[in-house]
């Protein structure tokens, strides 16, 4: 079966997107973005649902947000909530995906 070589682009965002997932509160962060939907969550809704607060909620938001996973933006006058960038996460999950099973035999039977 012909390998398609990925584009050296694609693979080295796909590896710097990948590793700012590789924090547990990050993913932690992510995961609970992801449950609350479109509309986000508040900082503090956030950092109440992880235990994740303070300085290291913004240094973990921040790390996210510069890999385009999640969106800070203000809502009303002071309250900054954030989303998941859904379309750069499916986008990341098609990337591991969009291969799957190019090189398996074609005569095997896959249970």
């Amino acid at each position: 079966m012909k390998q398609t070589p990925i584009p050296d682009f694609d693979l080295a965002l796909a590896a710097s997107t990948f590793a700012a997932l590789g924090s547990e509160q990050r993913l932690a962060v992510l995961r609970s973005l992801v449950r609350a939907g479109p509309d986000g969550l508040s900082i503090g809704e956030l950092g109440e649902r992880t235990g994740v607060t303070g300085s290291t909620l913004t240094h973990h938001m921040k790390i996210l947000s510069q890999a385009g996973l999640v969106r800070q933006e203000k809502r009303g006058r002071s309250i900054i909530c954030a989303a998941v960038a859904y379309d750069e996460l499916r986008s990341l999950s098609e990337f591991l995906l969009k291969e799957c099973c190019a090189d398996a035999d074609e005569g095997h039977d896959h249970d």
